[in-house]
């Protein structure tokens, strides 16, 4: 019905606009034709012509309610595709803020590495095109496969390690029991690089960073822990921390649970996904 009404919204104002001035001229008729100062109206038609019209009025009531409601579905809909989209540019905006200030960082390396050690350089190159690649066209999907982001997280960690001249404990522990999960990209990345920016950067020695992701029965949790200099800490929440919360909003809605805690010179994020 919904369907015809769309097809055949001229008619139906046609129809409206003369369903009304039907009973306007039978009342002008019936005005100027009545003698005296009478202006009453009788009903003396054939009681067949009645129900007729009683069968037109009712039909044409129902056009008018299923127009109303069409219109109100169709702004509805109108609504909701609006926000939907707006949501998508959110997205895409907030993912393009992940990680460029690391990106540049290693190039700097790069530049420093390339007279020094052209093999260590190369291995550099790799590994940064290859994660490079993943964020820039991995990014944008809607969801990656978790051994995919995996694959992401390890690089980031390899060419931290390559870059620093000091020991880093780095503990990754991992407890997958389907290969086939699926994600939103570039989640993890920013609690990692959280790590290494307000941890391992400045700390002298003995810093570590301890991560651990299991996913079972359809729910992933990340975990990931570091320690930091209590004198220079400053870990207030950050745009990447705000970025991501609010992905985590806009994709998981009242499926995930970020918790962030800080005990003596500890730093501690847990993140639980449903899928």
């Amino acid at each position: 019905m919904v369907y015809w009404i769309q097809k055949n919204k001229n008619a139906l104002i046609i129809i409206g606009v003369v369903s009304i001035l039907i009973p306007l001229l039978y009342i002008c008729y019936k005005v100027f034709t009545a003698e005296g100062s009478s202006v009453l109206i009788s009903l003396d038609f054939n009681p067949v012509l009645g129900y007729i019209l009683i069968a037109y009025y009712t039909l044409l009531i129902g056009l008018i309610i299923g127009y109303f409601i069409y219109w109100i579905l169709r702004n509805i809909k109108s609504i909701i595709r609006l926000k939907n989209e707006k949501a998508k540019t959110e997205l895409l905006h907030l993912k393009s803020q992940v990680n460029p200030h690391f990106f540049f960082n290693m190039l700097n390396n790069l530049y420093g590495l390339a007279g020094k050690d052209a093999k260590k350089a190369q291995e550099l190159i790799l590994k940064l095109s290859d994660m490079m690649r993943y964020s820039i066209y991995d990014g944008e999907k809607d969801t990656v496969l978790l051994s995919e982001e995996l694959t992401y997280l390890k690089n980031y960690i390899a060419l931290h390690k390559m870059r620093y001249h000091k020991t880093i404990d780095i503990q990754f522990n991992i407890d997958i029991k389907d290969n086939d999960y699926e994600i939103s990209p570039l989640l993890f990345i920013i609690l990692l690089e959280n790590a290494f920016k307000h941890g391992v950067e400045n700390l002298r020695e003995h810093a570590f960073i301890r991560i651990h992701l299991e996913a079972h029965n359809n729910i992933v949790n990340f975990e990931i822990e570091n320690n930091f200099e209590a004198n220079e800490e400053n870990q207030e929440a950050g745009i990447g921390l705000k970025n991501l919360k609010r992905r985590l909003e806009l994709v998981y809605p009242k499926n995930h649970n970020l918790t962030i805690s800080k005990t003596n010179n500890i730093y501690n994020a847990k993140l639980n996904i449903t899928l």
